[in-house]
């Protein structure tokens, strides 16, 4: 896009001509109305103030108003008279032969191209007519226009230089934002001062405020992140490099392959810390948002359910679908199968040997409902809110660390879950399971 100054100049002076086009129309259509009526009245007090016996015996030897002058051999007026029995009797213009007058006052005549205004008046035997051309008329009204038109254009260039001046002052309260922002540090995120702002610009202030604000809490959150990511990840990579030393000094042996498959283990945890780090930082506010699809929920969750099928069983945990409304909902399915496998991967980790865990997708009115309910320790009641912050884990009252949310303990995985369900405009709630023992999770999805 150009200059606001020059395309506010160029709209105004664009106006400006067009205003003055208008006038200058106008003045002609008002300059011609009086000019006619003008010529009009004086044809009216020629034609009565005109002896006509005196002028056809010669003591009157024009018709012409006192001080009239022609601009030309057409701006004359013209004047004939007839007697009672149609004959010419006496004309000031030769070869004019306006027609032979049909009633008395005010007509319009078209003779040889060019149209006259005639006033005809009768006395005694003759009648006078009195004419004038109307092209002059006309361009007596043009000349006054183009006389009213030619000030006008002069000053356009003038007024287009305080146009020019005018919009730059007008703009110096945008130029000075631009330069407040321009010389801002990247980490400066103090909001505008508005108060003195013109109203135009109050608006924009303000979203630029907000702006800021949520940057502002965008890069918090991302410091944040950083810190604890970089918090999470010291541990398993110092366990790792414990791991990688013990393994290189085990003779061969059993000992040895245990310590390797330690430090195998050790690098699957840090991989899936990784992974959940990963997924957390896409989930952050302000990352970019997915295009949201009809998904089938149930079809994700026996899916979610296939793929934990052999650990399930290798746990002696019954896992299964107890219910499955067929049911869709716009939402990404990426983040759906995050969102149900890290419920699932928490539920089995955590669910003793013989233990259940139950699955079911229900629509009631106004929502979709997805439930997952195990048989574990469960989560104390005054610490269900606190699980979904990040990194965070919990002690129950048996003594066993259930970590929020993930099957290696990341402490992630219900906060993932959480920012998934607020992409959806969905609610995570935690309460106990069957007869006080477990943990039920269920989300909720508006339709």
């Amino acid at each position: 896009m150009g200059s606001i100054r020059r395309t506010l100049l160029a709209y105004l002076l664009v106006g400006l001509c067009g205003v003055v086009m208008l006038a200058t129309w106008l003045t002609y259509r008002e300059t011609q109305r009086e000019v006619g009526d003008l010529f009009d009245l004086q044809l009216k007090q020629l034609a009565y103030s005109t002896r006509i016996d005196d002028l056809i015996r010669g003591r009157s030897p024009s018709l012409q108003p006192p001080g009239y002058r022609p601009q030309s051999e057409v701006a004359e007026i013209v004047t004939q008279i007839w007697d009672r029995d149609g004959v010419l009797v006496y004309w000031t213009r030769p070869g004019a032969e306006l027609p032979v007058p049909a009633q008395e006052g005010y007509s319009n005549v078209l003779r040889d191209g060019r149209e006259w205004r005639v006033y005809t008046h009768v006395q005694g035997a003759h009648v006078l007519q009195v004419a004038h051309a109307l092209d002059e008329r006309r361009a007596i009204a043009t000349q006054t226009a183009l006389r009213t038109l030619l000030p006008l254009v002069a000053l356009i260039p003038i007024l287009g230089v305080l146009i020019w001046h005018s919009v730059g002052l007008g703009l110096k309260p945008l130029n000075a934002m631009s330069r407040a922002v321009e010389k801002r540090r990247p980490d400066a995120m103090a909001p505008l001062v508005v108060a003195n702002m013109p109203s135009e610009l109050k608006p924009l202030g303000q979203s630029l405020n907000a702006l800021l604000a949520r940057l502002d809490e965008a890069l918090a959150a991302q410091r944040r992140f950083t810190a604890d990511a970089a918090h999470e990840l010291r541990s398993p990579l110092a366990a790792l490099k414990l791991q990688a030393e013990v393994a290189k000094r085990t003779p061969q042996g059993p000992e040895r392959d245990e310590a390797f498959g330690a430090l195998t283990a050790g690098i699957d945890r840090a991989s899936h810390l990784v992974d959940q780090l990963l997924t957390m930082a896409r989930l952050e506010p302000g990352a970019p948002a997915r295009d949201a699809q009809p998904v089938d929920l149930a079809a994700i969750v026996r899916d979610a359910i296939v793929a934990r099928a052999a650990l399930a069983e290798d746990k002696g945990i019954d896992l299964g679908l107890a219910r499955a409304a067929e049911v869709t909902l716009p939402a990404d399915a990426a983040s759906l199968a995050t969102l149900v496998g890290n419920l699932l991967d928490n539920a089995l980790r955590y669910t003793p040997a013989g233990g259940r865990v139950d699955v079911a997708v229900d629509r009631r009115a106004g929502e979709i409902s997805l439930s997952i309910v195990d048989t574990g320790p469960g989560i104390p009641a005054t610490e269900r809110e606190r699980v979904f912050e990040r990194f965070y884990r919990v002690t129950d009252t048996t003594g066993l660390a259930r970590a929020t949310g993930d099957a290696k303990g990341s402490g992630l995985g219900l906060s993932i879950v959480r920012r998934i369900a607020e992409a959806h405009r969905a609610t995570v709630e935690l309460a106990d399971g069957p007869d006080g023992r477990g943990l039920a999770v269920r989300v909720r999805f508006p339709l």
